[in-house]
């Protein structure tokens, strides 16, 4: 008869500290404590799951009472105490599973318990598993034995929820955090594994089954388990990836090149592919998510310590990650994760992953034309706000009309206002040259500044219209007088409260009958507005979505701060004060005495009927 078949989250229970996965914090701690005999006479264990708590439990309760511990304070595994550890018949060792057994009769069964002193070893050890699913009654009950036990017991309480948990018991033990065991060190526990059983397992495998249990021992192994006996023994890759049905990496980098490749027809096909496998689209949004990561941390090799993929996909992920641009790379995860979060509120959500996908795709011409409209902003700041000189604006339509002779010397005439102004004496019809020029008054008028402002002041999209037909050294003079104009009239603004309160205003203003965005002008009436420096503002809003809308409109407000101040570095803040929320005042309603005043003073006999009648106002 073959031997009983023993899952390896048993067969391979530690039975040592040494023999720990991931815990060397916890258990070099308990080793040196027993060592110094600095026993605590409560302990708790709190963590995740599957992380080696009650298997530390049992451990340090089997070594306090070793006869014989080794020099590094481990069971020797030979003493009488030992062999009835590990054959279950050790009258010193209790453990309760609170899950089923969190009365306040059961508690009280365990302190009757603890009154007797061990017949054999020195300790008694109480283990009390999910101890958080004790009742409050129950807790207290506990209480008093826990505060002052006998010098022979030793409670050890395990725990995956800590903050269920009382701070009266908590405050009564020494507490120990166990942690999720690292994926590295999950592979070489299942590796060793895998050469006492004789299984044949590649190492990308053993990633790929540490990854999906999430740090948890007991979930690893059970998988590579139900693997095993797939595969008869051969755990590949690939068969790994299909009996777990989860998507690898190399689908996120075949729809990768899909996307900067801008093929829409093959990323749906993908899709399609993928869809019918049977994965869901929040599945397929947070891995895609998780792949731009990778890239993203690939592109600097400092990081490359937060990469948790297999070695072979390493090499890969630092390849794709140079030929990708890193403007890509956030956008592409801020689409991802918008995505994700409007997935579960989406009605149709294959049309929502399809669009995301057709996104990415066009994600390289977005970011390209937003660069080129950068740089273009960046040479021309001023251009389209900028005022022309008046004296130039008045010449410009008769170049458009007449010979380039006549408006060179007319450029020259006003360029030199001297020889103008020495000649008002001489009639206006005797030269014949200002005749074809007469529509044009107020042009060859020796006039005073006045007119030629009033001129001036329509000129503007005249001069734009025309500057290209401009001759080089009517363009030079345009440039120069443009300059001198824009140092007088681009002064730049002093901020202070009241002047950012207006601005902030305008703003609204404009959002409101500009742009005619009612809800958008509604939570911007909402905010408030501070003055922090003399080039920094800030935003204070009253709720989160308050916040949202605030965060959406803060680029623009800035684009709006800086074209109306003339402050280039201008910056805008946004903050969340909830103590800001501008209260609606709310109507008082009146007391019967009250509603009995007002009507009295309005109609005086009203008075003189309660008093004739000797009526009481009814309170």
């Amino acid at each position: 008869m073959s031997e009983q078949y023993i899952v390896s989250a048993r067969k391979y229970r530690p039975q040592t500290f040494d023999t720990v996965v991931g815990q060397q914090h916890i258990t070099t701690t308990l080793k040196n404590a027993i060592r110094t005999q600095h026993l605590a006479h409560a302990y708790l264990f709190c963590g995740p799951r599957g992380v080696g708590k009650t298997t530390c439990a049992r451990i340090l309760a089997r070594t306090i009472n070793c006869e014989n511990p080794t020099p590094d304070m481990e069971a020797c595994g030979e003493c009488s105490t030992c062999l009835s550890f590990r054959d279950n018949t050790s009258f010193n060792i209790f453990e309760l599973d609170a899950a089923s057994n969190n009365s306040v009769d059961d508690i009280r069964s365990l302190t009757e318990q603890v009154r007797y002193a061990p017949q054999h070893g020195k300790y008694k050890i109480y283990i009390i598993d999910e101890v958080h699913m004790l009742s409050t009654a129950a807790f207290n009950a506990f209480l008093k034995t826990l505060e002052e036990p006998p010098p022979y017991a030793i409670f050890i309480l395990a725990t995956t929820e800590k903050h269920k948990i009382l701070p009266t018991i908590l405050s009564r033990c020494q507490i120990f955090d166990f942690k999720r065991i690292q994926t590295e060190d999950i592979v070489g526990h299942l590796a060793n594994i895998c050469i006492k059983e004789n299984v044949a397992a590649q190492n990308t495998a053993l990633h790929i089954i540490a990854q999906k249990s999430e740090g948890c021992m007991r979930d690893a192994l059970s998988m590579m388990d139900r693997i095993a006996g797939f595969t008869n023994g051969q755990l590949t890759y690939a068969q790994t990836v299909e009996h777990l049905n989860i998507l690898d990496a190399d689908i996120y980098f075949k729809l990768g090149d899909i996307l900067l490749s801008k093929d829409i027809g093959g990323a749906l096909l993908l899709l399609d592919n993928i869809l019918q496998r049977g994965f869901e689209g929040d599945v397929i949004l947070n891995g895609f998510a998780e792949h731009f990561r990778n890239l993203l941390l690939s592109k600097d090799m400092r990081m490359a310590q937060l990469l948790d993929v297999p070695e072979d996909h390493r090499r890969l992920y630092f390849e794709k990650a140079q030929m990708i641009p890193s403007s890509y790379i956030l956008s592409g995860l801020s689409l991802l994760n918008e995505a994700e979060l409007g997935f579960r509120t989406a009605l149709n959500k294959r049309l929502h992953l399809e669009l995301c996908l057709i996104r990415l795709c066009y994600l390289n011409d977005v970011l390209d034309t937003a660069e080129l409209n950068g740089s273009d902003l960046k040479k021309k700041p001023d251009e389209s706000i900028a005022p022309a000189a008046a004296p130039v604006q008045t010449v410009v339509q008769p170049v458009s009309v007449t010979p380039v002779a006549a408006p060179a010397s007319a450029v020259q005439a006003v360029a030199a206002p001297p020889p103008a102004m020495a000649a008002p004496a001489q009639p206006s019809h005797t030269p014949p040259p200002p005749l074809p020029v007469a529509e044009r008054p107020a042009v060859l008028q020796p006039a005073s500044p006045p007119p030629v402002q009033k001129v001036a002041a329509v000129a503007p999209p005249v001069l734009q219209s025309k500057k290209p037909k401009l001759g080089l050294g009517i363009l030079q003079q345009i440039q120069q007088e443009s300059e001198q104009q824009q140092e007088h009239a681009g002064e730049r603004m002093v901020l202070d409260q009241e002047s950012a309160a207006a601005l902030f205003q305008d703003f609204r203003n404009y959002i409101r009958v500009e742009l005619k965005q009612i809800p958008l002008a509604a939570q911007l009436d909402m905010m408030s507005i501070n003055l922090i420096s003399a080039s920094e503002l800030q935003l204070v809003c009253v709720s989160e979505i308050n916040m949202i809308y605030a965060q959406n409109q803060r680029e623009a407000f800035m684009d709006f701060g800086k074209q109306k101040t003339r402050i280039p570095d201008l910056r805008v803040m946004v903050q969340l004060d909830a103590s800001a929320r501008k209260e609606e005042p709310k109507e008082r309603v009146l007391t019967k005495l009250e509603v009995y005043e007002m009507m009295a003073a309005q109609n005086p006999a009203l008075r003189l009927l309660r008093e004739s009648l000797n009526l009481q106002v009814d309170f």
